[in-house]
């Protein structure tokens, strides 16, 4: 069974029904046979940029993991192993979300969803 991160703007979007998503997002996304996941990471990204007021949503933290929930995606904790990928991770990208969410990808073998062109640099596979 084809395994999937979800990168934050791609749960998002999914969330939104946003017309950004390319048609092999929507069509992952939507297959009952891929296993998705999202890293607890996103959500702490989500509620810094809403603390900061750099992101606006039309529903709260709360009914996003419900709608994880309903759409099968598990939310995977943040783990030592993760952490240990992360350390050895040339820094490309500076983003500490985009980081994590990469080693994460890393470490469970998992392609990730994203259309942001720095995870290319790294040893994943990227779907979009």
């Amino acid at each position: 069974m084809p395994q999937y991160l979800l990168d934050t703007h791609t749960l998002l979007w999914m969330q939104d029904d946003n017309k950004n998503l390319s048609p092999l997002a929507k069509r992952i996304l939507s297959d009952e046979d891929s296993e998705l996941y999202i890293s607890v990471a996103s959500f702490w990204e989500i509620t810094i940029k809403l603390s900061l007021v750099k992101l606006e949503l039309g529903y709260t933290i709360n009914d996003l993991i419900n709608a994880c929930s309903i759409s099968n995606i598990s939310i995977i904790p943040i783990e030592i192993a993760f952490l240990n990928e992360l350390l050895i991770l040339p820094s490309f990208h500076k983003d500490p979300f985009d980081r994590i969410i990469a080693s994460t990808a890393i470490s469970m073998n998992l392609s990730i969803i994203t259309l942001d062109e720095y995870l290319n640099q790294y040893d994943l596979n990227i779907v979009w």
